[in-house]
Order: C-alpha cells, then sequence, then structure tokens
C-alpha cells in the first residue's frame, strides 16, 4: 500500500470511529486525493476547528472555490454542524475527513464525480 492509500485507510477509521459514519471509500478516495500534498504536511492536514481564521479558510478554499458553493450563513452553519460531529474535543481533524463531511452534508458529491 501506498503511504496515501494508509492515509485513507487512517481517515476511514476516524469517520467511523470518531463521527460515526461509514466512509464512501471512492469519494473519500477523490477528496484525499484533491487535497494534494497538504496530508503529508502535519499541520496542513489538520484543521483546528477552534481557529476562526482556520474555519474561514475552509469555508472560503473549500466551500467556495472547490465546491462552487455562494457565501452564506449556511456554509458557517455547515462547518459548525461538521465540528460536532467530529468532536470538539478531539484535537486532531483531518481536513481530508472534514472536507469529506463536508461534501456529504452540502450533499456536492457530484462535484467528485
Amino acid at each position: 500500500m501506498s503511504k496515501r492509500d494508509d492515509l485513507i485507510a487512517k481517515y476511514a477509521a476516524d469517520l467511523k470511529e470518531k463521527c460515526g459514519m461509514t466512509a464512501d471509500m471512492a469519494l473519500l478516495t477523490k477528496v484525499t486525493i484533491g487535497c494534494g500534498p497538504s496530508i503529508y504536511n502535519a499541520d496542513a492536514s489538520t484543521v483546528s476547528g477552534s481557529d476562526a481564521a482556520e474555519l474561514e479558510t475552509v469555508k472560503n478554499n473549500f466551500l467556495i472555490k472547490k465546491l462552487g458553493m455562494k457565501d452564506s450563513a449556511d456554509l458557517d452553519a455547515g462547518i459548525a454542524i461538521v465540528m460536532e460531529t467530529y468532536g470538539k474535543s478531539n484535537r486532531n481533524k483531518y481536513r481530508a475527513v472534514v472536507y469529506y463531511m463536508l461534501t456529504k452534508h452540502f450533499k456536492k458529491e457530484a462535484v467528485y464525480s
């Protein structure tokens, strides 16, 4: 298995254990590939749920630019729901898992098909 495959397996386990979700492996793989090299960088591979600037970056760079959504209060609410689902006390929120959950939450799977 490649390093990326190992990370995808780790993300799927995180979804199951911390979020109670069974991953759609094809979508999770596409979202992970879409994250690019950031998944290999310790700092860039995670999202700080308590850092407002980081959450703003997730909104602008992922939801608006990647998924093509319009800026609205719904985006902030969706991010809050995903952060709550992932667990506020969970320090390591993997970027690929957060992006996967946001893609599912906003029903934007078609972006990756």
